[in-house]
């Protein structure tokens, strides 16, 4: 069996393409290595690196696969404030593109990537994949965009689709760098360091942490689920949520707090009752051991 991984290079989709092929699967990857590196990609993949918004480019990649897993998107809530065009082009133009070629050539199913950032800046926790979405950033938009097109292919096109909503993913393979990393591989990269971490606000905004091999697994059981394919959308995530300043705290060291940036969420939780329900998924990698699983990959003796 084929599956083609957009964005394979990444975080979460090399960590994903690992998992493929150790269950036999024949996998391709398309990547742009924008933000994935070549060290992360299994040698036992078959590698394209190319942009998915040149159509004619990526079309014929998509012959003969059986499973398309759509990860690439450009970093994030930051890059998207500051580059709402470019980030529109990738995450919008892209997905669709992404879309279209699997409907061309017969892709039994696409599992597409979303975001809790499409749910904005909603009080009302936690949050349910029927709640009404109120995106506060161009990222989130686009995010939920790709979801309105997936249930669109789903309904005109016959094409198979599922929509993940991943919250805040973490471990190993996590780009600690830059302004758009998630703040638990910042905050170990600066304990690594030994300097300060770096808390933007006041540190009592929370976010809901889901570990990468979790995350894999949803991937893996939305692409074999009998109860999907029509555009679902599923929040993949622990239904647990924790304060920026707790993680600094497991985390240990000095802190320096520095204004809030744009666009970002105050709080996060989400509900992934659904998950279970359609995917027979729930998570099994707590905070506390996911966070010890990354301090051993850092090479932190903390």
């Amino acid at each position: 069996m084929k599956i083609l991984v957009t964005g394979g290079a990444g975080f979460i989709g090399s960590n994903l393409v690992d998992r493929l092929i150790n269950e036999g699967y024949k996998v391709f990857v398309i990547d742009n290595l924008s933000g994935g590196k070549k060290e992360n990609l299994n040698k036992k993949a078959i590698f394209y690196k190319d942009d998915i918004y040149h159509l004619n480019k990526i079309l014929p990649l998509f012959k003969e696969i059986d499973y398309v897993f759509h990860l690439a998107a450009n970093p994030r809530v930051v890059f998207s404030v500051e580059n709402p065009i470019e980030s529109h082009k990738f995450n919008v133009n892209g997905t669709l593109n992404v879309l279209y070629a699997s409907y061309k050539n017969k892709v039994k199913r696409l599992i597409f990537a979303s975001s809790s950032a499409v749910y904005g800046n909603i009080k009302k926790l936690p949050l349910k994949e029927n709640t009404i979405p109120h995106p506060i950033s161009p990222y989130g938009l686009h995010k939920l965009i790709g979801e309105f097109y997936c249930k669109l292919f789903s309904n005109l096109y016959n094409l198979e689709t599922v929509c993940l909503r991943y919250f805040n993913v973490y471990g190993p393979r996590m780009d600690p760098e830059g302004p758009y990393a998630l703040v638990i591989g910042k905050f170990l990269k600066l304990k690594k360091e030994n300097k300060p971490l770096t808390i933007y606000g006041d540190g009592k905004q929370t976010r809901d942490f889901v570990y990468i091999d979790d995350v894999v697994l949803a991937n893996i059981l939305a692409m074999k689920s009998k109860k999907v394919g029509k555009g679902e959308v599923i929040n993949i995530c622990s239904g647990k949520n924790y304060s920026i300043s707790y993680i600094a705290k497991l985390i240990g060291g000095k802190k320096v707090y520095l204004h809030p940036r744009k666009g970002e969420v105050r709080h996060t939780l989400g509900d992934n009752s659904l998950a279970k329900k359609l995917l027979n998924w729930q998570p099994k990698i707590d905070l506390e051991e996911g966070i010890k699983r990354c301090r051993e990959y850092f090479g932190l003796d903390l």
